[in-house]
């Protein structure tokens, strides 16, 4: 299993954009727990927490495509580096002000999400020129899915170890501290500097105009509600179990069960197309959510947190390989970019719904949220089926177009299907 990851990590710069790239992307992976803990130490409510958290995701998903068209067009430094200085003085200001004026607690969040840097879909650009053969890269986003969870687990675990030493305000400084010096990590780098984008077809939609990049957004907007929802859910759980820690717990259980779906997936042989795959991943993750329904004691409860994990990871690297096929050349950042605004708009409903759904029903309701979640993104998935399917790309006869900037096989598939 490990040796396909080893053999991406021994490229040159592979494991420096990789470690910079979540270094850098820290404190928007933990921007919704640290919002709300922050507004809770503050004496705000659920709701109020729910919608500072809330506009951020909002914030995020309003500047990930704008600053991934701007990289597309004018290359990395000039956009990413910037952006996560800007980011990190909104969040800065957020923790000297608090909660004393709503109005500026509310606008450092909107700078923070507007310019939160699209370090994601950067490297998901830098992976071809830094990898050379495709199949290398597409095993490197299974990588990524899976490092990604290292952050999620990782994360939230940090984030509680600092509110315990110091406070909430000083996580804020910290993490969006260490966020900057990532950030600055790979836009030094030499793949970073050099990289450009294909020549691209002039057009308002941008990565837009492609109807199976649209399906795929769609559903994926579900995905990020189920686990925006599952943020402040997983605080009410902790309150009351009248245990801080036991929040952490969950989402690193949460992130510990993705990391091992991810490396699984990663590792295995898998035949067909990406599309029809996607459908049958999403549906096992939708299975996984409806359980927190149940809420047992803490034990029980971490062990649900980490089965219904083990799908994420599964999911992210297959919808990388699905955003790759159907992405207008020339538009790699921005379409990835758009994945990462889905689920910020995403995560955002779901901590707005389920923040009044912990004070209507209690904690039991706000997890149903990400048990809906999950079945409408499967629903969406079914029901766009004919649009997701590339037309004329079942096997790897076709290859080259437009939609397939990789044109590859991809690694370890048994039957020479298109991935």
């Amino acid at each position: 299993m490990a040796a396909g990851y080893l053999d991406i990590l021994r490229a040159r710069h592979a494991a420096r954009l990789l470690i910079g790239t979540l270094v850098g992307r820290l404190p928007s992976g933990t921007a919704h727990i640290a919002i709300v803990l922050f507004t809770r130490a503050e004496g705000g409510s659920y709701t109020l927490a729910g919608a500072l958290a809330a506009v951020y995701g909002l914030a995020t998903a309003v500047g990930q495509p704008l600053l991934g068209r701007a990289v597309d067009l004018y290359g990395q430094p000039r956009v990413q580096l910037p952006a996560a200085v800007v980011s990190a003085l909104g969040m800065f200001l957020l923790a000297l002000v608090g909660l004393r004026s709503l109005p500026l607690a509310y606008g450092a969040v909107i700078v923070a999400g507007v310019f939160t840097p699209p370090l994601e879909g950067g490297l998901r650009a830098l992976w071809p020129t830094v990898l050379g053969r495709e199949d290398r890269v597409h095993r490197a986003y299974a990588m990524d899915a899976v490092a990604q969870e290292v952050m999620f687990t990782v994360g939230p675990l940090l984030v509680t170890v600092l509110v315990s030493l110091w406070s909430p305000a000083a996580a804020l400084l910290v993490i969006n501290t260490i966020g900057v010096l990532g950030a600055l990590s790979v836009v030094v780098s030499e793949p970073s500097r050099t990289w450009r984008s294909a020549p691209r077809e002039a057009h308002w939609l941008g990565a837009l105009r492609s109807p199976g990049l649209l399906a795929l957004l769609g559903s994926f907007f579900f995905v990020g509600l189920a686990l925006g929802s599952i943020t402040v859910a997983g605080v009410a759980y902790a309150d009351d179990h009248g245990r801080e820690a036991v929040y952490g717990w969950l989402m690193a259980a949460l992130g510990l069960g993705a990391l091992i779906g991810g490396a699984v997936y990663g590792a295995r042989q898998w035949a067909g197309a990406p599309e029809r795959r996607l459908r049958v991943i999403v549906a096992l993750l939708a299975l996984g959510y409806l359980p927190l329904m149940l809420t047992p004691g803490v034990v029980a409860m971490t062990a649900l947190a980490a089965l219904a994990g083990v799908f994420l990871a599964p999911a992210i690297a297959c919808s990388f390989i699905v955003v790759d096929r159907h992405a207008p050349r020339g538009t790699v950042t921005e379409a990835f970019s758009w994945l990462v605004t889905t689920f910020g708009v995403g995560a955002a409903a779901g901590t707005a719904v389920a923040g009044p759904a912990v004070e209507l029903g209690g904690t039991a309701w706000s997890f149903a949220v990400a048990g809906a979640g999950g079945v409408a993104a499967l629903m969406v998935l079914l029901a766009t089926g004919r649009v997701l399917a590339v037309p004329g790309r079942t096997d790897v006869s076709v290859q080259g177009s437009e939609n397939d900037r990789n044109g590859a096989v991809q690694p370890g598939f048994s039957s020479g299907h298109q991935a």
